[in-house]
């Protein structure tokens, strides 16, 4: 065989399967290959063993097993006279306890197992203490072998230390200690992923999702914010003040860079405007140890329960509606369920317990911006935090104040007054003012389909009739066409195209070419000027000059005779 085993463990082995055990629970127990369990079972030569579920019914094998074999405190060998049976398995007959028991220390500690077998004992036995020891110092099981080798002249490989670490982790395991909080002591803070955001243009962004849970009643705030940033954790945690209408003693982060500048259990380096926040309100940031999320449990369930509840499986064309979602969810699910840990109902505990109990909110907020200078650019609008925000015309050019607070951008002139105001938005995105638009430059769709009706009417009731059935006829695709009837009087005085409309209304013309072919033949060059009939000019003669001339006229003219 390519690999040989000591006589003992041959023995465990052929008689843990005589009483029935399974090559697999063999080969687990004795921290060896199925494999070679099943090699030294078939070179015995012994009869089939029973099927595990028949053997092992009520516990039968493994206490027959338990009968067989036995391990002694001093030397490590079995005990007790071994005969073959007829069959050739070598069996052992044991009378001292059973490979399964643990015996007690000089300390009163457990002892594990033997090392790899059940006939054995480790090495690092003698060195318990002293293993033990290094392990509550959080030292791994390869630098306990190094300095058990320096120090202790331990003749032992890195595999018995291993074996025996890992046996005493798993069979001393140390409970963990439930925190329970008075109320008002404590929140808990943490981030997690937000549901996706993806905007009309096609644009998909993952945000992140604030959360804080008041420890004692479970009361909680949720936010999405585009960043991990100190100004966002902090406004975050100042809108969860004003939303708890009060503060809490202690806040428990992990530690978060926006937070935390060096993380230390005993001493951490905390951003200075995270130190000026909490004395601004009164309360003291206590994060928590490296690595050890089990000491601020309550958010990190809560993290998953709002992911899990709220937010999965959804999407939100922007921050400001999913902000919206998670307080309607915050007030009708979260707040109304019974919490399955206090079995009360978190709005109602947090009501008459909780919010009494915390410290009363400042006079104002945590006065905490950027300020920078910006220059408005040839399109009218600045760049703050990678997002755009528009600036009066008349200041292209100029150079302006943008203070930014994670919420609201306010830009400014030269002398610090205030020009224009915009809520924050994500980078890359623009946010203008339709105020901050010259009038040459608004595109007249913009007007709406309602004012240049408007302007139709104006023109003449026909007009108005002519344009108003092209909206009701093309929707909105008719405004265009609405558009260019105005423009015609630009060119044409509004009686022609009045009267053109209403042959083009009597006709049932609906398009803007009949109202222009109208107009070209009823154009300047055809109309009729009408001028006055003047009675007397210094040229014409009166007319009764006329008449006189007529009479005379008739009075010489002689008269033919008759015929007889």
């Amino acid at each position: 065989m390519a690999y040989e085993l000591k006589m003992e463990q041959h023995q465990t082995i052929i008689g843990l399967w005589r009483q029935g055990w399974s090559y697999r629970r063999i080969a687990a127990e004795l921290g060896i290959d199925r494999d070679t369990v099943s090699r030294h079972v078939k070179a015995a030569g012994g009869p089939v063993a029973p099927k595990p579920a028949e053997a092992d019914a009520g516990g039968q094998g493994e206490r027959a097993a338990n009968a067989a074999i036995s391990i002694t405190g001093s030397t490590g060998l079995a005990t007790g006279d071994s005969e073959v049976a007829p069959s050739g398995v070598t069996t052992v007959d044991a009378t001292g306890p059973c490979s399964h028991a643990i015996a007690s220390a000089g300390n009163g500690a457990p002892v594990p197992p033997a090392e790899g077998s059940a006939g054995r004992r480790s090495l690092c036995e003698p060195l318990r203490a002293v293993i033990v020891a290094a392990l509550d110092m959080g030292l791994t099981a390869r630098r306990i072998w190094q300095d058990l080798k320096a120090d202790h002249e331990f003749t032992g490989d890195y595999q018995s230390v291993q074996r025996f670490v890992r046996r005493l982790r798993n069979t001393s395991p140390v409970p963990f200690r439930r925190m329970e909080c008075e109320p008002g002591a404590e929140a808990q803070v943490d981030f997690g992923k937000g549901a996706p955001i993806v905007t009309p243009d096609g644009k998909r962004s993952r945000p992140h999702l604030f959360r804080i849970v008041l420890s004692h009643s479970r009361k909680a705030y949720s936010e999405v914010v585009p960043r991990q940033t100190t100004e966002s954790f902090l406004r975050c945690i100042e809108n969860a003040f004003w939303h708890f209408g009060g503060v809490p003693r202690t806040l428990v982060p992990d530690n978060l860079k926006a937070a935390v500048l060096k993380a230390d259990f005993y001493d951490p380096d905390l951003n200075p405007k995270i130190v000026a926040f909490c004395e601004h309100f009164g309360t003291v940031l206590l994060p928590t140890r490296v690595r050890t999320p089990r000491h601020k449990g309550k958010i990190e369930r809560g993290v998953d329960y709002a992911q899990d509840n709220a937010v999965k499986g959804r999407t939100f064309s922007s921050l400001a509606e999913q902000n919206a979602f998670l307080q309607e969810w915050e007030a009708t699910v979260a707040d109304t369920r019974i919490h399955g840990t206090t079995r009360k109902q978190v709005s109602k505990a947090f009501a008459e317990v909780e919010k009494p109990a915390l410290l009363p909110l400042p006079a104002g907020r945590f006065p905490s911006f950027q300020e920078a200078k910006r220059i408005v650019s040839r399109d009218g609008h600045v760049e703050v935090a990678k997002a755009y925000y528009s600036a009066p015309p008349e200041f292209v050019g100029r150079t302006i104040w943008a203070r930014w607070d994670g919420r609201t951008v306010r830009l400014f002139d030269q002398r610090m007054r205030q020009i224009a105001i915009h809520p924050q938005r994500e980078p890359g995105r623009f946010n203008t003012d339709p105020k901050h638009i010259v009038p040459e430059k608004r595109c007249g769709i913009e007007r709406g389909a309602a004012a240049w009706l408007k302007s139709a009417h104006a023109i003449g009731a026909h007009a108005g009739q002519w344009a108003q059935n092209i909206l009701d006829q093309r929707g909105v695709h008719g405004v265009r066409a609405v558009m260019g009837l105005v423009s015609l009087t630009k060119r044409h005085p509004a009686h022609a195209v009045e009267n053109a409309c209403r042959v083009a209304c009597s006709h049932g013309a609906s398009r803007l070419r009949d109202v222009r072919n109208l107009l070209k033949r009823s154009g300047p060059a055809a109309e009729q000027q009408m001028l006055p009939f003047i009675d007397e000019h210094p040229v014409i003669r009166p007319l009764t000059e006329y008449g006189k001339f007529i009479q005379t006229a008739f009075d010489r003219t002689p008269v033919a005779p008759s015929n007889p």
